[in-house]
């Protein structure tokens, strides 16, 4: 399928360079996939291993392993996929209390090198066997990144998942979000949207075992076990792991017959620890020796204020009120400082850490964070061609949309967009720390390239990748050809360089010392299992110019 988008830039695409590693790890053995399930009773490795919180010399690893005790399990690293040369060993345990799920800080490694792992129950049965990678020191001439967000199972395959993992030359994955969705079955996707071969539990996750239930159903995705096989993984978590439009004190998806909001978030956290090679901590930092350094934000749990709804100002202002009403809104609620989404102790980290990068002269300083930060408001005309017989709650989205967006406002208040006081902090900051911003940014299922600017000065540029699988605009605006739709959108905002609302995928990314180069990759069909391409579309900024490349 050609590609409506304009050609990538004229670069050697990533997508060619280093096959040879995808070949290696097939011909080292790293081809299997986890075992299926075990029946009530049996024990066993169920859902492979994975390793993540990467270091200059460690590397957290992960595996399950079922049975109705603790088992102490054995773990080994080494340099060689034979395990002839181990540098490091220890033991975990796989407990019923971790919905079997064990942990391991493997240390004492070496800066910037592949090692392989594994782990040896009591009855000598040993896992699959894992790569991994730390992180690198001093001088660092390119690093590459596979970024992923927003991973329904329902709605079709994993096929970026298993495209990145033939393409066999990232250093890194990171996962910005809504790695699962909480919703019961035949809500999102639909009983029509959905695939008969991909359906999800019963109920929805609001306990802890049914947190740990939507866990186990997409570990035991095949695509996603080989990510994390293959590669060490940075994740945050975005609203669906918990409940849909989370804030600190609630979600948009949290009822009040569905039990007290604050035992519910506690057990997705709880859930989510065990069942990813993540540490504790809310939010971190990663060095990649001197080309940038990795800050993972925490936007949802902690700190994040309610967010507001635009459809609700429309539709209380009633006829002929709602200009007035959202102008209001534009000068009062809408921008007060109080509002945040990482709060205090956060901010003021950040700022530290951004100083100390910048002071390092690393060219690049990256944010891993869940939701749009530059500025996005609706076109005018955007409700043209629009069936009459459209829902009405669609109708009143796009009027409220686009009324919003004639005075002035943006569309999304759940992104950044909804916390302009909290924005300019951190571009404030970033500002006087004399950071390049390149921020990573998943949750609206869409493809967007920002450059970021604060009263005329440029702060960055952002990234923003589309979805491995859930549905994007072009499942709720369907009376506009993707690719009008996308230049409307382009032309109405003037921070927005290029955007794709129809495909899906995941970003590619690598960074060098003069440049950042993204490559938005297109699966040709989710539908269907299989790693065809339908295209590509590359972005460069150069290193200090904050700005994308024209």
């Amino acid at each position: 399928m050609t590609s409506p988008l304009p050609e990538a830039a004229d670069h050697t695409p990533l997508l060619t360079a280093n096959r040879r590693n995808a070949l290696k790890l097939g011909l080292l053995g790293l081809t299997g996939l986890g075992a299926p399930a075990l029946a009530q009773g049996a024990r066993g490795f169920t859902h492979g291993v994975a390793s993540g919180e990467p270091g200059p010399q460690q590397v957290l690893l992960w595996t399950r392993y079922l049975a109705d005790q603790d088992t102490a399990l054995k773990w080994e690293v080494a340099q060689d996929a034979d395990f002839a040369r181990i540098v490091a060993q220890g033991d975990c345990t796989a407990s019923p209390a971790n919905d079997c799920c064990a942990k391991a800080w493997a240390k004492g490694l070496e800066a910037g090198q592949w090692y392989y792992y594994r782990f040896i129950a009591p009855t000598g049965e040993v896992s699959l066997i894992g790569r991994t990678r730390t992180l690198p020191v001093g001088k660092v001439p390119r690093f590459k990144i596979a970024v992923f967000s927003c991973s329904n199972y329902g709605f079709g395959w994993f096929n970026a998942y298993g495209h990145a993992c033939e393409a066999g030359d990232f250093d890194l994955a990171v996962h910005l979000g809504d790695y699962f969705y909480e919703y019961q079955r035949g809500v999102y996707p639909s009983e029509k949207q959905g695939l008969a071969e991909r359906l999800v539990p019963i109920n929805e996750t609001v306990t802890l075992a049914q947190y740990r239930e939507r866990f186990a159903t997409y570990r035991a995705d095949p695509d996603l076990q080989r990510l994390h096989q293959l590669y060490p993984t940075v994740t945050v978590w975005d609203d669906h792991e918990t409940a849909n439009d989370t804030w600190r004190d609630g979600a948009e998806n949290h009822q009040p017959d569905e039990g007290d909001w604050a035992t519910r978030k506690a057990m997705s956290e709880k859930a989510y620890r065990e069942w990813l090679p993540v540490s504790d901590d809310y939010y971190a930092s990663y060095e990649l020796g001197d080309l940038a350094t990795l800050f993972r934000l925490e936007t949802r749990h902690i700190a994040r204020d309610k967010p507001f709804e635009l459809d609700e100002i429309f539709a209380a202002a009633g006829p002929g009120k709602a200009e007035a009403a959202l102008a209001a809104f534009r000068d009062g609620e809408w921008r007060d400082a109080r509002r945040g989404l990482l709060g205090a102790e956060q901010e003021v980290w950040l700022g530290a850490g951004l100083k100390a990068s910048a002071r390092a002269k690393k060219p690049w300083q990256v944010l891993v964070q869940q939701v749009i930060m530059g500025n996005l408001a609706m076109p005018q005309n955007l409700a043209e061609g629009m069936a009459a017989d459209a829902p009405g709650w669609l109708k009143q989205r796009i009027q409220s949309a686009t009324t919003a967006s004639a005075q002035g406002l943006p569309w999304n208040m759940d992104a950044w967009d909804g916390y302009p006081a909290a924005r300019e902090r951190l571009y404030r900051s970033s500002l006087e720390a004399g950071a390049n911003l390149l921020v990573f940014t998943g949750d609206s299922h869409n493809a967007w390239a920002f450059d970021l600017d604060h009263q005329g000065q440029r702060v960055g540029v952002e990234m923003a990748g589309h979805s491995v699988t859930s549905p994007g605009a072009e499942n709720s605006i369907r009376w506009r050809r993707p690719e009008d739709l996308a230049k409307d959108i382009v032309a109405r905002n003037e921070q927005l360089k290029w955007c794709d609302t129809s495909r899906r995928g995941y970003l590619a990314v690598e960074l060098t010392p003069t440049a950042a180069l993204g490559e938005w990759r297109f699966l040709a069909n989710v539908r269907q299992r299989g790693t065809a391409l339908a295209g590509t579309k590359g972005m460069v900024v150069l290193a200090g110019q904050r700005r994308f490349s024209v």
